[in-house]
This record gives structure tokens, sequence and C-alpha cells, in this order.
């Protein structure tokens, strides 16, 4: 694929918009850097749930990249993302009731979803990925994460387990999701990218 548009230029919307539409994937790679942690917070703030809310914005960039033959944009690409972000949400929060519902009417006890092997690998990956980003935490900032993703345990039930404030284990909660995003971004990119390109 030939890249006539460098991201490392500062770009217009529209050279963005346009060098995105014939494939350019640094410059795609750019623009989900660029807003990719804006936009999570702000669909937080919606969700108030920080996995939803990136599901959300990671949702709305594999579309942007599925679609960006066909797209028709006429604020700025900033706005077009948090609008899309926005819409994304009220939509998520408006069809939750029923897709739990639908959920919980389909699964039965000992049936797992089927994935395709693609999905497969790239959970496989995102997993070891995971375990080894895991391991650059600092020894207390590991153990209350794992508690609170793995064991499911409240921040009041972590604080007592440990012996330390429920501040602190909010503190290293939020320690950990920075330094795991930072380890993890570049994998994020690169799963965004290989997932759309028909792997």
């Amino acid at each position: 694929m030939q890249e006539t548009i460098l991201p490392s230029v500062q770009l217009t919307d529209q050279q963005t918009l346009d060098a995105i539409r014939e494939g350019n994937e640094r410059v795609f790679e750019t623009l989900f850097r660029e807003h990719y942690a804006a936009l999570c917070q702000y669909a937080f703030t919606l969700l108030r749930d920080r996995d939803d809310a990136e599901e959300e914005v990671q949702a709305l960039f594999l579309t942007f990249w599925e679609r960006r033959e066909t797209l028709l944009i006429s604020t700025s690409l900033k706005a077009y993302l948090f609008r899309s972000v926005h819409n994304r949400c009220l939509n998520r929060i408006k069809h939750l009731s029923i897709r739990e519902e639908h959920r919980q009417h389909v699964t039965h006890v000992g049936e797992a979803p089927s994935l395709s092997p693609v999905d497969a690998l790239a959970g496989q990956e995102l997993s070891e990925r995971i375990d080894e980003a895991m391991k650059q935490l600092p020894e207390q900032c590991r153990r209350v994460f794992y508690l609170s993703r793995f064991e499911e345990l409240r921040y009041g039930e972590i604080a007592e387990r440990l012996g330390i404030s429920v501040k602190t284990v909010e503190n290293q909660i939020g320690k950990a999701l920075r330094i795991l995003r930072l380890e993890l971004a570049d994998f994020l990119v690169l799963w965004l990218l290989l997932g759309l390109n028909g792997f």
C-alpha cells in the first residue's frame, strides 16, 4: 500500500479523512491515538463503566475504518467522533435491559459462545499481553488490581483484606489502569488494524 500522506505532518481534517479513505493506516493510527483517551473518558461519563466505555470507542473506530470510503462528515473530525460516541452510548443505555433479558433467555448452562479462529487467536494473544503487562505493575498495585478485576472484590473488601484504606485502593486501581493502557496501547491499535484488514 502506498502512503502519500504521512501522519508526522500536521494535516487538516480533510487531508486526514482523505488519507484514511485511501487506506492509510498510519494516519488512522494517529487519529486513534490522538482521540482515544478523551473519547473513553467521555463515554465513561455516560455509561459509568470503563470497560463498556472502551468497548464503544473501539467499536466506533472499527466502524470508522470499515466505512471510511463512504463517510460523510460535515463537522470537524473531533466533533464527529464525540457525537458518534455520544450516540453509541445512548443507544447502548437504551438497549441494555433488552440485551440482558435476551442473553438470559438464550444462554444455557454449559453452552459457550462460538468464536471465529481470528477472535480466539486475538483473545489468546490479548490475554498473554495482559499477563505480561500485569508483571510491570508494582506489587501492591498488582495485588489490588487482581483482587478487583479477577476476584471481583469491592474496594472496601480489598481494603480490609490488605489492611489499607479505600482511598489507597482507588489510587492503586487508577495507577494500574494507566500503566496497563500504556503497555497495551500498541497491541490495541494493531488488533484494530489486523481485524479490519480481513485476517
